[in-house]
């Protein structure tokens, strides 16, 4: 299941519509797209080139050497002779061998070097997608493309372009050397390619097809192994009893994997070894043709052996043409979703013209002006005509039922989306005319799902500025009210929080995440209902470590609880994406609407 890249309505700015034969194009591959990628690398190509034509030119020498042998030095009993063709055939070996070597090094390196490329273009292109692109696509999907495509491309692209260049240098060089030898028994020869040519082309089609839906299988795979075996999924299959259907489900995908692989390594053999056959016939005939009364007495035995070893070489390259003229038509699939990937357009992405800013300057006063926005696949705007003006410095809570579009508010304050309509401005700056570095320096978010990396504490915290010293880290982590509990760990800072922070409580995590944007000291704080899922006890240590956190900030606060809010220089009730009120504590209770219901 490939990236949900469904229609957008008309007119919304920053978005790309995405039609029928949009997803067609991105599906035919062209293989000058595919060239393109090797450029980079042209001269290295060149060089495997040239190695491969002298490669073939100078075993082009052996049936010469052969027929030598037999026809002059064995006959007259040439001693010299003998021994000076043995050491031109065992010389030929040696110089062919040492140059295998240094091809198959440079192409292999090559090979790595495109596919180290295209990894690196598909993670970087996917990190700058916005949120709802991942929201809308499964995560080992993602990770299916990444690994699962771009390995099953390796051998295509690490031995594709020698094995074509080497293969046909060398169908060249034999032709050649055949036609010196006897035209009339070459003609009988090629006699075998307008078939094996045919056959090949019908068992490339069949392949890709096999591949396409291998490649899709494998994507099911990881998603099931994302979803199975993560800590959070494993605790929700413990719990939930599921285990043994999540297991059924597996290895259903995994046996359709199975079946994909014997088809696509079965698919065209019969073909493929009628093909062998009447090359391994060929040799016969060529005896045959050669005694024929029209061709009796004017052939020699070494020409005739020297002759047959040739056709027996020629086999070798034909059939490594064809397999990889099987290999690449196969390869295209995978080059498809990979490309798929590549053309995504960027719905929030840097401007243009970025204005020039130093966040360290920054004041944080923010508005938000006339702003609508709708999620993609809805039919309802998320938040409608949204006007607010937030001082430097000072505090906004934002409050209102679930759904109701506060989120939505705090994402576009640190650009997860770009507004449909109207505009946000940090110190009268669009923030669509930021670069994307310097937004995330100037607004920090706390959210009640805090994400830790798989990694020690210190790294977790030196994860938002790698620069951070450890005497920074330890201060944002006293500011933020963790510091004891962190070096009464055995290990300290150096405790790994395990996966996705399950080491430690939420309120821990969350004071953790507080440590963590302290040490960016962003001028915008956005505080995504940080604390809704604690209990008192621990929300009255993340609160202190909140107020720490938003000292001398402009804060935006997102709350159920309206006690964490009371004291917030402004409230907004927000009702179905719009504002249904505003004011302080005291004059919004006063006025026995909305948000004195709320606070009842």
């Amino acid at each position: 299941m490939g990236p949900d890249t469904s229609t957008d309505r008309p007119g919304r700015p920053g978005r790309h519509s995405v039609t029928a034969a949009d997803k067609a194009r991105a599906r035919d591959v062209s293989l000058r797209r595919i060239a393109r990628l090797f450029i980079p690398h042209r001269w290295s190509i060149a060089t495997v080139t040239a190695i491969i034509v002298a490669s073939s030119v100078v075993a082009m020498a052996s049936p010469f050497l052969l027929r030598a042998v037999i026809d002059d030095a064995l006959p007259d009993r040439n001693l010299p002779l003998l021994v000076w063709l043995v050491i031109g055939m065992v010389a030929v070996a040696t110089v062919t061998a040492a140059l295998g070597v240094v091809q198959a090094w440079i192409s292999t390196n090559v090979g790595q070097q495109v596919m180290h490329r295209l990894r690196t273009d598909v993670f970087t292109h996917l990190q700058r997608q916005s949120v709802a692109f991942f929201t809308r696509t499964r995560t080992g999907e993602v990770q299916s493309r990444i690994t699962n495509d771009i390995g099953g491309m390796q051998t295509v692209v690490t031995s594709t372009a020698t094995s074509l260049a080497s293969n046909l240098t060398t169908v060249v060089a034999t032709l050649v050397a055949m036609l010196a030898l006897s035209w009339q028994l070459t003609l009988v020869s090629l006699l075998v390619l307008p078939p094996s040519i045919w056959l090949t082309r019908r068992v490339a089609r069949m392949r890709r097809a096999i591949t396409a839906a291998q490649q899709r299988e494998l994507a099911d795979l990881n998603v099931v192994i994302e979803e199975g075996l993560s800590i959070s999924a494993v605790q929700l299959t413990k719990t939930m009893g599921t285990g043994p259907a999540l297991v059924r489900r597996f290895t259903a995908s995994s046996e359709r994997l199975v079946d994909l692989e014997l088809r696509a390594q079965l698919a065209g053999r019969w073909r493929m070894a009628a093909t062998t056959i009447v090359f391994a016939a060929i040799p016969a005939i060529i005896y045959l043709s050669a005694g024929l009364p029209v061709t009796g007495g004017t052939m020699t035995i070494g020409t005739l052996v020297a002759f047959t070893a040739l056709q027996a070489g020629l086999y070798r390259p034909i059939v490594g043409l064809l397999d990889v003229g099987v290999s690449l038509i196969s390869s295209l699939a995978l080059f498809a979703r990979i490309f798929e990937y590549l053309d995504l357009p960027v719905d929030v992405d840097d401007p243009a013209a970025p204005v020039d800013i130093d966040p360290a300057r920054v004041e944080g006063h923010v508005r938000i002006e006339d702003v609508t926005f709708t999620h993609t696949g809805s039919d309802t705007a998320a938040v409608a005509g949204i006007t607010l003006d937030v001082p430097a410095g000072s505090t906004l809570a934002l409050v209102g039922e679930t759904g109701s579009g506060k989120s939505t508010i705090a994402a576009l304050i640190a650009r997860l989306h770009d507004p449909d309509a109207g505009r946000i401005t940090i110190d009268g700056i669009d923030l669509r005319d930021m670069r994307l570095a310097d937004l995330a320096r100037i607004v920090g978010v706390v959210s009640q799902e805090t994400y830790l990396l798989h990694t020690t504490v210190r790294e977790n915290l030196r994860y938002a500025r790698s620069d951070a010293t450890d005497a920074e880290i330890e201060a944002a982590a006293r500011d933020a009210q963790i510091h004891d509990l962190i070096v009464s760990l055995p290990d300290g800072y150096d405790t790994v929080v395990g996966s996705r922070g399950h080491r430690f409580s939420g309120g821990e995590k969350q004071r953790i995440a507080i440590a963590r944007t302290l040490l960016r000291d962003p001028r915008v704080l956005v505080l995504d209902e940080a604390t809704s899922a604690l209990d008192t006890a621990t929300e009255r240590a993340v609160q202190r470590a909140l107020d720490e956190l938003g000292r001398g900030r402009t804060t935006i606060t997102i709350a159920h609880r309206l006690s964490t809010v009371r004291a917030a220089d402004q409230i907004v009730v927000v009702d179905h994406g719009r504002i249904a009120e505003s004011g302080t504590h005291d004059t919004l209770v006063a006025r026995h609407g909305r948000y004195a219901t709320l606070a009842a």
